[in-house]
């Protein structure tokens, strides 16, 4: 088979995205009154010189913006040019230092929505809270600047993934959003990783109220105990056996909640029992949502887990032993470390550099903070450019911060995700949206319909300032760079200029579709 020259894939790049506008313009129409979107979303300021990268390759700053953001915004380079790579690592790890009032006010109406206990949130229609969750996701990538933590939140999201639409899920995932990724994504392993073992949305998504033994002879609910180990920690192959399952699910018996629809007279029961055995210690939990452990529901004899012991009568101590083994366990460093390495190196990580990851993640007994200074630090890292496919969130993400857009991120814009494959929390099985580049192959024409339809401001709610943005830039060559993140080739310039629609072929080029 011939191989395709990058000439001639920008030509039949151009050639497609005209046939493409054809197909918009029959099935949707031109937009009659744009002015309607002027009133959404937020017009991010260019402060500062927006000097584009100045080299014809991707540079080590172009690079480190390519993978530890979403897509650098005009003005990016020369910010991290004149702080230097290190530094704005350094400026990333430590995002609470960060001001982000900018993203604060295109999530301000949910403010207090997202404050509010889980138990209110039992209040809201069930069809609500997963498009508000996926609306909110989408605005803070696009405008926040704390970039390297919305990356790792949607890491750790497709790690411990959950499908809102499962139960009670509806209602309590915004709440593991909240108190498992975005708490523990840029802090400690064990503490995300017990957080989300006491989840609710991750008790209710893998069956963990069901996990109970009442009676001698009682099998526990291993749903949960496979996925911690499988998915969570060791990994498919880190060495655990089907005993292994069972006895980590033996400990993790008696965790429980009240559901939504349960009856709220046997909670009432519960809770005088309590009262009654233990007054001095009692404290209700008839909170819907609330994740309590009921002794008489768990196996509190001896367990073996891994080959470690755990003696009978720790009770509810035993989820705390769990968690201590698998997290410290050898599998469970190397199989994290092949995950962010694939995530920011390559779809097939080198070897040494999952070695050094996995050797920092151990070391610092799961520092999350420590294990990606020694991945940003190992030279497989800083070889890597360009070497990555984008993911379609990344992708659009990347172009509406590239173009300085401002968008509502409602069902317009959403709409193209889910066409791409890749909406935020939709994906039903819980290892979570793929990070290699085989699964995403698919999703090339509808890259290309939404790099025309957002250059032509055809997505409602969404809009770029085209005159404006130009204006700010200066040259066609200073637009090309800013989008491409590097100097164009001739090739390039010279199908920008004749496409007629240069910024959607930026978009839809395959320069871009990379980082």
């Amino acid at each position: 088979m011939k191989k395709t020259s990058r000439r001639e894939f920008v030509v039949t790049g151009a050639a497609a995205l005209v046939f493409s506008a054809a197909i918009l313009r029959i099935a949707q129409g031109w937009i009659k009154n744009a002015g309607q979107m002027l009133g959404f979303g937020l017009s991010r300021p260019l402060d500062g010189p927006l000097t584009p990268p100045p080299n014809a390759t991707i540079d080590p700053v172009a690079h480190v913006l390519n993978r530890l953001t979403f897509g650098p915004v005009p003005g990016d380079y020369a910010h991290v040019a004149a702080a230097g790579v290190d530094a704005f690592i350094e400026e990333q790890l430590a995002p609470e230092t960060i001001d982000d009032t900018l993203c604060d006010r295109a999530t301000a109406r949910f403010t207090d929505l997202w404050c509010e206990p889980l138990g209110e949130h039992y209040e809201e229609d069930d069809e609500s809270l997963p498009p508000i969750l996926r609306r909110v996701t989408t605005l803070r990538a696009i405008y926040s600047r704390r970039q390297l933590f919305e990356v790792m939140c949607e890491f750790w999201s497709d790690h411990f993934n959950i499908d809102p639409g499962k139960g009670d899920c509806h209602w309590s995932k915004p709440g593991d959003d909240r108190d498992v990724i975005r708490r523990h994504a840029l802090g400690n392993f064990r503490d995300m990783l017990r957080a989300s073992a006491l989840s609710p949305a991750m008790i209710w998504y893998l069956d963990g109220q069901a996990n109970a033994v009442r009676e001698p002879g009682d099998k526990p609910n291993e749903n949960y105990a496979r996925e911690l180990m499988e998915l969570h920690t060791l990994g498919v192959h880190g060495g655990y056996t089907q005993q292994d399952v069972m006895e980590v699910a033996r400990c993790l018996t008696g965790w429980t909640l009240r559901s939504k629809k349960q009856d709220t007279r046997r909670w009432e029961l519960l809770n005088l029992k309590k009262l009654a055995e233990r007054p001095h210690e009692w404290k209700p939990f008839n909170m819907r949502g609330e994740v309590h452990f009921e002794k008489e529901c768990h196996d509190d004899n001896a367990k073996r887990v891994l080959g470690h012991e755990i003696p009978a009568g720790l009770g509810a101590g035993d989820i705390d032993r769990v968690i201590e083994i698998v997290a410290s366990h050898p599998s469970t460093a190397r199989y994290l470390a092949t995950k962010l390495c694939t995530r920011f190196i390559a779809d097939e990580p080198p070897t040494a550099a999952v070695d050094s990851v996995a050797r920092a993640f151990s070391d610092s007994k799961g520092d999350i903070k420590t294990t990606l200074r020694a991945l940003f630090a190992t030279r497989e890292f800083r070889a890597s450019a360009g070497g990555k496919l984008k993911r379609p969130f990344h992708f659009v993400v990347s172009a509406l911060r590239a173009t300085n857009a401002h968008t509502d991120a409602q069902l317009p814009l959403l709409s193209y995700l889910e066409k791409m494959g890749q909406a935020p929390f939709r994906y039903p099985t819980p290892d979570g949206y793929p990070l290699e580049a085989g699964h995403w192959h698919a999703t090339l024409l509808w890259r290309w319909k939404f790099a025309l339809a957002l250059a032509n401001n055809q997505i409602g709610g969404t809009r770029i300032e085209r005159t404006k943005l130009q204006r700010q830039i200066g040259s066609d060559v200073a637009m090309m760079a800013t989008v491409l993140n590097r100097q164009p080739g001739a090739a390039e310039s010279d199908a920008f200029l004749k496409s007629g629609d240069g910024l959607a072929l930026l978009l839809a080029s395959p320069v871009f579709q990379r980082c």
